[in-house]
């Protein structure tokens, strides 16, 4: 196990909100002690007892369950670097030390290849590890380039592209609720499920993240990486085993199964659109171009939806939708499998059976099976619902995730090749997009979104 840590981009939210916290749930878990060494390096200038302070506060504001006592000794711990990440001589006194070391960036992605290129220029002590936050380059091309200069850095069994998505326990749970009962397996194909939603939308609007979120879009943001990771799992092929090759290898089938989009898929098949003002929960929201540091010249959507087609035996004739949107009427985060319905029905009444749904909730964990059971009236068919409770997780997906970085298992990381699929998959749509050959649609604040084809809700 590694036992230093050293993170770029420390003031900002990401470590502010999900590492430092994570930290905190491993030392709480008994998984990290005395020995583990964190470093946390930023441009800005302050001190060591300013940015312990600092710390303190965001580990009370945003893991204030974990014990005041581990909370203190993960803000003490910590020592804190001005340094550039581009530059080689502030990252070789960062990394050097005794034994490997694990360096996260928590940085925007258009840094990334200067952060690697000084990486590469400083060295890496043997058995080091680099962690890198999605998206994975800001394009296809980006994307080749990235991988290519990581791969002077360090092995690809070093290199942890992590989407914390994977780590969630639902997620988890769509692998082993299908591989591990029987009931599933057997119809977890086409000829019983006609269309498979993974959707994450959310009453939250920009919420101040306009610096990043305006450049970037509802389809790079969720779909590119975290909507079609849970695709994977959802539609791979039972693996030999868990480990990080034969997961991977399933993953990387599905997104290479992906019907290729043609120029009239991509009108048929996606919708994009944008907020205006409205009302959410007793709110006020501003339209997103009036948001502040917003560009309204680049026409970002904060609403994406894709369908795509696998060209597979498993499912050929299945829709998969993907979509994500912001500022909506209510938060919808799940994973709806949607079964055919029964070819006949003896019943001699009026009304229909409702197909069967399979719902696996992300955000809060659930999962939900609806049915059609026999009614309160004689030969009536009525709605019967079955949900599981759901033990909370262990580990918050970041402390799952930096668990894994730091005892070597890349299994939750996407490889290389992963990675760059990904891009090949949305790439027709991305530029169909940026020449407005698909339109920008508009939904008011507190919507169920833009009209049109997909659900709104289950």
């Amino acid at each position: 196990m590694i036992n230093r840590l050293v993170v770029f981009g420390a003031t900002g939210d990401l470590n502010a909100r999900y590492l430092l916290p994570a930290l905190a749930a491993l030392r709480a878990g008994g998984h990290l002690d005395d020995r583990f060494e964190l470093t946390c390096a930023d441009r800005g200038e302050r001190s060591g007892e300013e940015f312990r302070g600092w710390a303190a506060a965001q580990l009370e504001r945003h893991c204030p369950a974990e014990p005041a006592d581990v909370r203190k000794a993960i803000a003490d711990s910590v020592r804190y670097r001005q340094a550039d990440a581009t530059d080689a001589a502030d990252v070789a006194s960062l990394v050097a030390g005794d034994g490997p070391v694990a360096v996260y960036l928590a940085l925007p992605p258009a840094i990334f290849p200067r952060t690697v290129t000084a990486l590469h220029q400083a060295g890496l002590p043997p058995g080091s590890r680099l962690v890198l936050e999605k998206p994975f380059g800001e394009d296809l091309d980006s994307a080749v380039e990235l991988n290519r200069l990581l791969s002077g850095v360090l092995p690809e069994q070093a290199v942890f592209r992590v989407d914390h998505f994977l780590a969630m326990t639902t997620v988890q749970n769509v692998l082993g609720s299908r591989l591990a009962n029987r009931v599933l397996e057997p119809i977890w194909n086409s000829a019983h499920i006609s269309e498979v939603e993974i959707v994450w939308n959310e009453t939250l609007a920009l919420e101040g993240r306009a610096g990043y979120y305006d450049g970037v879009g509802a389809l790079k943001d969720m779909v590119q990486n975290h909507l079609l990771q849970v695709l994977c799992l959802v539609a791979m092929e039972p693996p030999l085993s868990l480990g990080e090759r034969d997961l991977r290898d399933r993953k990387i089938d599905v997104l290479r199964s992906v019907r290729p989009f043609t120029d009239d898929d991509v009108v048929r098949r996606t919708r994009r659109a944008r907020y205006l003002a409205g009302r959410i929960g007793g709110r006020e929201v501003p339209s997103y171009v009036e948001e502040d540091g917003v560009d309204p010249r680049r026409r970002t959507e904060t609403f994406a939806e894709v369908e795509l087609e696998l060209e597979s035996w498993r499912w050929s004739g299945t829709t998969f939708r993907l979509r994500s949107g912001k500022a909506l009427a209510d938060d919808r985060k799940e994973v709806a499998v949607r079964f055919r319905p029964v070819p006949h029905l003896p019943f001699e009444q009026n009304g229909e059976a409702a197909p069967n749904v399979l719902s696996f909730g992300l955000e809060p964990e659930s999962m939900t099976l609806a049915l059609t059971g026999t009614g309160s009236g004689a030969r009536t068919l009525a709605p019967l619902t079955l949900t599981a409770r759901m033990e909370p997780p262990g580990l918050p997906p970041y402390g799952r995730l930096l668990l894994d970085v730091l005892h070597g298992n890349a299994a939750l990381s996407i490889r290389g090749d992963e990675a760059e699929e990904a891009w090949r998959v949305l790439a027709p749509v991305i530029s169909a997009w940026a020449g407005d050959v698909v339109p920008l649609q508009e939904y008011p604040a507190g919507s169920d979104g833009p009209a049109g084809p997909g659900r709104s809700g289950t």
